[in-house]
């Protein structure tokens, strides 16, 4: 697909597609814009009276704006889902459509700087008008709380002594892009394991600039409110962080705790899965490298 931003393939595109479920005069929201391959897929399978409404925050995404009446782009984060599908008039769907994680054209935009090959200054943004950068939190946070990013988002078992050198080394002189900040870091990067390790500490930073977290636990309690009954959520994770929220809020409609039993002694749950968990072919995978890490879980609202 040529546009002015060069997307690449979208990932498990028929499997998510398909787990929609789609009515042709159905209202769909396909959260993750990006390129539009999955948007174009769900158009093709919706009817005159049928609407497709997407969301994403980069400005990039923009570019590939579906020519089809029966398609709106929200610029705007998916956590904002059910404030701007009121403001279209829209109060319930028949299903939603989530690729979470970022998109390989941002991951190919050096100056975007969320990959580990380019030297770039430190950005992350997934929204370009946003104010947290990856500068900010890497200057900017207490010792403490860059510790604790590392470590929750990163998983990373040295997170304690990694943020200990950053600041100690930002006393110096500021920490302004990727290649001061994997020098500091060198120490942590054994040969062997560099790339894994630069990959969960970029992880952790992108997460904490993006807030992805927090805002996927708000898309996710307020699809439960918008999607009709029978309506599906087909949602692609890339990391256990992302697959956890989403695998529990699925099993049980809560990111804690336990759902409360009727008077049978049967747990009260909103959702209904439709299939186990759906990966990638080897196949896909081979074509389409982004694909490898990729999880797909499938629900019904009851």
């Amino acid at each position: 697909m040529k546009t002015k931003m060069e997307y690449h393939s979208p990932v498990l595109l028929k499997e998510t597609v398909d787990g929609l479920n789609i009515h042709p005069d159905g209202v769909y929201v396909d959260v993750t814009f990006g390129g539009g391959g999955h948007s174009r897929e769900i158009i093709t399978r919706l009817g005159v009276k049928g609407k497709l409404f997407a969301f994403d925050q980069d400005l990039d995404a923009l570019e590939n704006v579906l020519d089809d009446d029966r398609f709106t782009l929200i610029n705007e984060n998916f956590r904002f889902i059910k404030r701007f599908l009121r403001f279209h008039g829209i109060k319930q769907v028949d299903g939603i459509l989530a690729d979470l994680g970022v998109s390989s054209h941002q991951f190919d935009v050096a100056e975007r700087g969320f990959s580990t090959r380019f030297e770039a200054e430190l950005d992350m943004r997934m929204n370009q008008k946003g104010e947290l950068s990856a500068y900010h939190v890497i200057n900017e946070y207490e010792e403490d709380d860059l510790k604790k990013v590392l470590l929750e988002f990163g998983e990373l078992k040295n997170a304690g002594a990694m943020a200990n050198v950053i600041v100690n080394a930002r006393k110096e002189t500021p920490i302004k892009n990727s290649e001061q900040l994997k020098e500091i870091l060198s120490r942590f990067l054994p040969g062997h394991k560099s790339n894994k390790i630069l990959a969960q500490i970029y992880q952790a930073i992108r997460i904490e600039v993006n807030q992805e977290m927090e805002a996927l636990k708000e898309f996710l309690t307020q699809s439960l409110e918008i999607l009709k009954p029978g309506g599906r959520l087909s949602v692609i994770s890339y990391h256990s962080l992302e697959d956890r929220l989403v695998k529990r809020f699925v099993k049980n409609g809560m990111f804690e705790g336990e759902p409360e039993k009727d008077f049978f002694g049967n747990f009260e749950v909103p959702f209904k899965t439709i299939e186990k968990l759906i990966v990638p072919s080897k196949e896909e995978i081979a074509i389409n490298n982004r694909a490898r890490s990729a999880k797909l879980r499938v629900a019904e609202k009851k």
